[in-house]
């Protein structure tokens, strides 16, 4: 039988989703949906940066 690994299941067009980096920060002080909206954004920029650097090459 094949061996089947379990990785996570991300969503299209995310690289690290705000739940798993949020694990990673310290308690937020502030808004916390105003973090997550820059890093969705920041992240979906990275996405589409590292998909043009393979499509162009």
């Amino acid at each position: 039988m094949p061996e089947t690994t379990s990785q996570p299941v991300r969503q299209p067009g995310v690289c690290i989703p705000w739940e798993e980096k949020l694990k990673e920060l310290p308690p937020l002080k502030g808004d916390a949906k105003l973090v997550q909206r820059v890093w969705e954004d920041t992240d979906s920029l990275a996405y589409t940066y590292i998909w043009q650097c393979l499509l162009s090459f």
